[in-house]
């Protein structure tokens, strides 16, 4: 009998390829999808994807999807609390393993890891240590699609964001600049493809950018950084 897991959902190309795998085998049973959502924006986080979208993709994967808010403070002790209740909601439904679409980062997958051990469960990583090229190209050879939603202005320029990502665009990004966008280059909202029994209808009115302000540690000593990032406003 397949293993009952949920799924980490962001809407975007890795969480969905990583979904691909899941379904297409026998065994595991996706029980629901699962979203973090700002409790003060109705969306995804760095996506800034809607939440109706999100719905929209469940309902078009036939999918059960579990929203969980993240208050405005945006804090890691709040997200920490958010997950751990998500957690208890799991182990209430028979459900002890969820996965995630990382592919290479070390520190977030043991963080992941650590916090879902202490909550009493476990983790899977379809896509864990696959080359980010072969990702891409798979994905878009099976033939989802899916648009750029949001990008560090320091890498893209801002007339990708928004565009369909497809094989001429992915030789259009910089050499620095990971084609699935793991290093946070960029995040891409999935519209359709083989497991959606109909395409999610969008439109992009605009693209607007965020500043953000933060604080990074160098040589003992505090720096302040102010980056770019480009958000399309997709409906």
């Amino acid at each position: 009998m397949p293993q009952k897991i949920a799924l980490s959902w962001s809407g975007g190309k890795d969480a969905c390829l990583a979904l691909h795998y899941l379904m297409n085998s026998n065994t595991y049973e996706i029980a629901h999808l699962h979203t973090v959502i700002g409790e003060e924006t109705d969306r995804v986080g760095m996506h800034g994807i809607k939440k109706e979208l999100i719905e929209a993709q469940a309902i078009s994967l036939n999918i059960p999807l579990k929203i969980s808010y993240l208050p405005s403070d945006k804090s890691n002790k709040s997200y920490d609390q958010v997950m751990s209740e998500y957690a208890d909601y799991c182990k209430s439904e028979g459900i002890e393993t969820i996965a995630f679409g990382d592919i290479f980062l070390e520190d977030l997958r043991k963080y992941r890891e650590e916090k879902m051990t202490e909550a009493g469960m476990k983790c899977i990583f379809p896509l864990w240590k696959k080359p980010t090229t072969s990702v891409i190209e798979e994905f878009l050879n099976l033939g989802y699609q899916t648009k750029i939603c949001a990008g560090d202005a320091s890498k893209l320029k801002k007339e990708m964001i928004g565009q369909s990502m497809d094989h001429q665009l992915l030789k259009e990004l910089p050499l620095d600049v990971d084609p699935c966008g793991e290093n946070g280059e960029f995040h891409t909202f999935v519209y359709d493809g083989p497991l959606f029994n109909n395409p999610i209808e969008i439109k992009m009115s605009r693209v607007h950018s965020h500043f953000y302000e933060y604080q990074i540690e160098e040589e003992g000593k505090l720096k302040d950084i102010k980056s770019e990032f480009y958000f399309a406003e997709i409906e």
